[in-house]
């Protein structure tokens, strides 16, 4: 017992640890830009400045990392350093949302070989990206046109600075992240690259590290309530779904976490829509973590850290729109329930056509539309 009490408080502790690399890891990024200088940060405002290409920016690095908050706080740290707009972060962050969703598909892949238990498990990881896509399909020309998750993102982010005080000079956590930082940049020299690729690691494997610890605290004691009774009706798997996810900073774990549950039918879809939808809002809590971390940076300015607040915001506000799209009408909700159904119905004619959709959605089509982008911004 005591044993396993030093363990528990030994992962607490690396909890602790891991939150702070993290914060110092966002504040590191955008440290690096600032030592690039502005040529660079303007030729990568340009090369993003294209809505459509952001959007799908966002879905190849969430691919990639298979972590919309890894992608998400990547975004803020950059905005943060003047390095894109809030305009084309909130493009990517719509894109990011879309991405984050393969980590369920390919979790459902490992049915593939059951017939029964592959329709319901693919269905169920179709549900999540269904919702995004369908959300992103309204939103996107309504930001595009009237930029309406942009300025009230940014409503949002000045009453959250002026709430929590952090640009204040007496700011704690700027204090406690600002040596780090500086120090990180020293000891590698301040070579500009060499500060960002260190900074992007240490935030990537941050965030895994949390993820891991907290789904081995909170994850094991859940395993035993994971049934129909924690999905007994929609508010409560929604709800389930926020907290579960705050809990384990990941919507990709909670989301792919159920995907064997519907393979194995335990959990029909109309169960599972609503504690996705709900996992993709509770995921948003590190985007304001990481916003949280860039008043960390020396010599921020307080509208650069606003211009942060307000991508996590867009974030939010992103699920947000979905939740209330969906979430009051049974009928709504039938939209992409039946649309996942009939895709998983598509997929079993042939086991090769979920593996191509995967490969060609989530990786091909936006390595070829970003392509040009990328190039640009490596030439420098």
């Amino acid at each position: 017992m005591n044993k396993e009490r030093l363990v528990t408080l030994a992962k607490i502790l690396g909890v602790v640890v891991c939150l702070y690399l993290f914060l110092v890891g966002i504040g590191g990024m955008g440290y690096s830009f600032k030592l690039f200088g502005n040529e660079f940060s303007e030729k990568i405002l340009k090369a993003t400045d294209s809505a459509f290409v952001g959007l799908f920016i966002g879905i190849l690095a969430t691919t990639i990392v298979q972590s919309s908050s890894t992608t998400t706080s990547v975004i803020i740290g950059m905005v943060a350093a003047e390095a894109i707009g809030v305009r084309s972060a909130i493009f990517m962050v719509m894109g990011a949302n879309i991405g984050t969703t393969v980590t369920a598909k390919l979790v459902s892949l490992g049915h593939i070989t059951r017939k029964a238990e592959f329709r319901r498990a693919f269905a169920a990881s179709s549900v999540h990206d269904t919702f995004n896509l369908i959300t992103v399909s309204l939103l996107f020309p309504l930001e595009y046109f009237f930029h309406v998750l942009e300025y009230a993102a940014t409503w949002m982010g000045r009453i959250f600075v002026d709430f929590t005080g952090i640009t204040k000079p007496e700011n704690y956590l700027k204090k406690i992240t600002k040596p780090s930082i500086e120090s990180l940049a020293d000891l590698l020299d301040k070579v500009p690259w060499l500060v960002l690729l260190v900074s992007i690691i240490i935030t990537f494997i941050m965030l895994w590290s949390i993820v891991k610890l907290l789904q081995s605290l909170v994850l094991q004691k859940l395993e035993a309530f994971f049934d129909t009774y924690l999905f007994r009706n929609t508010a409560t798997a929604f709800i389930v779904g926020i907290f579960l996810t705050v809990a384990v900073q990941s919507s990709s774990i909670t989301t792919s976490l159920i995907v064997p549950l519907a393979g194995a039918g335990v959990l029909r879809l109309q169960q599972i829509f609503p504690f996705t939808i709900g996992a993709n809002i509770g995921t948003t809590i590190t985007g304001l973590l990481a916003a949280l971390a860039v008043a960390g940076q020396p010599g921020i300015d307080p509208k650069l850290v606003i211009a942060g607040a307000a991508i996590a915001f867009a974030h939010f506000l992103f699920n947000a729109f979905g939740a209330i799209i969906f979430l009051p009408s049974k009928r709504v909700r039938e939209i992409p329930v039946q649309f996942a159904e009939w895709l998983a119905e598509l997929c079993l004619r042939n086991r090769a056509i979920p593996i191509a959709f995967i490969i060609l959605f989530f990786y091909i089509i936006p390595i070829i539309i970003t392509w040009t982008t990328i190039a640009e911004v490596l030439r420098k």
